[in-house]
């Protein structure tokens, strides 16, 4: 390959420590001239420091708003010394925006749904973050990270800004730096963050402990909706959306709207005084959109008139506290060399069948707690 075939390759955004296997879109670049590369200054290559970096986030800058998510998402030590600064000071500068989860079963079409709705809040005069949690292999670890080519539309708007994520792998479908991330894109003067999820399957437990409006994406036809019901993910919907309800899909997406209205009234709510609602929608004619966005604004008007909604945030707080609690302490564990040690030498007998993983489970964490006394 030539160096002009290398400038025409360039990946449009690779995080820092990428995995294995990790993919890119890629798109054709623009050749810079080496007389231009030859003549950049010293502040124009030097690492950014915390203030530049916050004082480029605040001002709105998406290039550093970039570079900073790409440094929380790091697992470099310095980098997290680093993004933990940045985050102290963002902190005071975030909250002031609409968190909305989005889950949905497979082929529900969210990615179409959150570019429809994103587009009509643009127009609205909101400021859109889109942070589309793209499934990593477990295999090799990669993502394809293609949200941005699957919402072209919506990439394109000045007021939106997306955000592809590897789940690496993550419980709940949502990247393990999305807490953070949200944070910074509410710094930024985003007042809408809409987090998309990998998609039912996994604990939806995770996004709901980051926002403050969750909506479930389905479509008529996709098998008994009164069995769906049975799904714990529901149970922690504060909106169920039937998507794709436009041609021959209408008749059948009303009626399982009046199917999935009944069945909800015997559920828990899971927002205080919220009585969750169902609607139909076409992401693809738009259908429906504004009425979604009116739902999501009633909830939002309840709940803070009920002091709900800050209650709740509270709440996520100290969720977030516990939930870094046990990152730190499963990586701990794992990295442990003593542990790595003791692992090696019990993994044949467990293999063998002379050791019970139970025993040998019991026996690596009484070695833990005792080394680390």
């Amino acid at each position: 390959m030539n160096q002009k075939d290398l400038n025409e390759n360039i990946p449009e955004w690779v995080p820092e420590n990428k995995p294995e296997g990790f993919a890119t879109k890629i798109i054709k670049g623009k050749q810079t001239p080496k007389t231009k590369i030859s003549n950049l200054t010293n502040k124009e290559t030097k690492k950014l420091s915390a203030k530049e970096y916050v004082d480029g986030v605040l001002a709105g800058n998406r290039t550093i708003l970039g570079q900073t998510l790409t440094l929380i998402e790091s697992n470099s030590t310095s980098h997290q010394k680093l993004a933990h600064k940045i985050l102290k000071l963002l902190f005071p500068h975030s909250g002031n925006s609409i968190r909305i989860g989005i889950t949905g079963f497979p082929g529900a079409g969210k990615s179409t749904f959150i570019e429809a709705l994103g587009l009509h809040l643009i127009k609205q005069g909101y400021k859109v973050a889109v942070l589309a949690i793209d499934p990593s292999s477990p295999i090799s670890k990669g993502s394809i990270l293609g949200d941005k080519t699957r919402m072209e539309l919506l990439a394109r708007e000045e007021n939106c800004f997306i955000r592809p994520s590897p789940s690496s792998g993550t419980p709940g479908g949502v990247a393990r730096k999305t807490k953070e991330s949200i944070i910074v894109c509410e710094a930024a003067g985003y007042n809408i963050i809409l987090v998309e999820t990998v998609g039912v399957g996994q604990s939806e437990f995770a996004v709901r402990s980051m926002v403050d409006f969750f909506l479930l994406l389905t479509i008529p036809g996709a098998g008994d909706e009164l069995q769906e019901i049975k799904k714990g993910v529901i149970e922690l919907a504060d909106a169920l959306i039937i998507n794709k309800a436009d041609g021959d899909n209408i008749k059948r997406a009303l009626i399982a709207k009046s199917e999935f209205s009944s069945a909800l009234k015997y559920l828990t709510s899971p927002t205080t005084g919220w009585k969750p609602r169902v609607e139909i929608c076409s992401a693809l004619t738009a259908n429906g959109i504004p009425e979604i966005w009116q739902i999501i604004q009633d909830f939002v008007e309840t709940t803070k008139s009920s002091n709900v909604f800050s209650s709740r945030r509270k709440e996520q707080l100290l969720e977030w506290i516990f939930s870094i609690i046990e990152d730190e302490l499963k990586r701990h564990f794992y990295e442990n060399q003593h542990i790595k040690i003791l692992f090696e030498e019990l993994k044949p007998k467990v293999l063998n069948g002379d050791m019970l993983p139970t025993v040998a489970a019991e026996y690596l964490l009484e070695n833990y707690f005792s080394h680390n006394k």
